[in-house]
Formats: C-alpha cells, sequence, structure tokens
C-alpha cells in the first residue's frame, strides 16, 4: 500500500492576508483560489513549483473556536517543517522580508535549523539537510 500527506489545513484569518504573507514574503506559490459559496473560497498554496510538494489549504476561521486556534493549532509547539535546498538563501530572504525568528540558526546532526513564525504566531522549522 503506498500512501502520501498531500495537504494540510491552515486555519488563517483571512485569505488575501494569507495568501500575500506566504507567496509574497516566503515565496511560495499559490495553485488555486475558487470562490465558493458565501464568502468561501479554496485556496491551495506550496512551497515551491514542484508538483509533488505537499500543499498547504489556507482555509479561513469561521467562528470564535476557529479564530481562537488561529496561530495556536499545535499548543504552541513547532508546526511546520519547511526543508530548503540553500538554508542561507532563504534564512536571509526570509530575514530581509521581516519572518519573526523565534532563534538564532543552529546546527543539528541532521543539519542547519531555525524555528520562525508565521503572520499568525505559528512556529515553522526552516531545515537545511546535511548531504
Amino acid at each position: 500500500m503506498e500512501r502520501t500527506l498531500s495537504r494540510i489545513a491552515l486555519v488563517v484569518r483571512h485569505y488575501d492576508e494569507a495568501i500575500q504573507y506566504y507567496c509574497q514574503g516566503l515565496g511560495f506559490v499559490l495553485v488555486e483560489d475558487t470562490e465558493l459559496v458565501a464568502g468561501k473560497r479554496w485556496v491551495v498554496i506550496r512551497p515551491s513549483e514542484r508538483a509533488d510538494s505537499a500543499e498547504i489549504i489556507l482555509a479561513k476561521a469561521k467562528n470564535e473556536a476557529e479564530l481562537a486556534a488561529v496561530g495556536n493549532q499545535t499548543g504552541g509547539r513547532v508546526f511546520l517543517f519547511l526543508e530548503t535546498d540553500d538554508f542561507w538563501r532563504d534564512y536571509n530572504a526570509f530575514k530581509a522580508q521581516g519572518v519573526d525568528f523565534a532563534e538564532n540558526p543552529r546546527e543539528e546532526v541532521y543539519g542547519t535549523v531555525v524555528v520562525f513564525k508565521d503572520l499568525y504566531g505559528n512556529k515553522w522549522d526552516l531545515i537545511g539537510r546535511k548531504s
């Protein structure tokens, strides 16, 4: 049996601010933005042009409980892991865009890593794997 985790949902306050942050600030690709019913949209992004990359569905919070979860879907733990082929290129580009880093880059057994927070406060690892 072959399985793939292809998409995850990320609860956001507003579609357009999330698209701007992830696509303009982090360089993600907007895969789809389709109007559905009553202001609901199907918004899909991914970190690169590669079609085999996992995708994120930007899901606009629709009630108070979902709004309360924005930025804290994992109780404050690192939520998403973004691997790059050039750690310092992406780290410096993110820094130039004003990305909020929670620490300084550090070397681990598996590579170089730094924790950053997105516009909602979700924690991400930016990881440059060792060859």
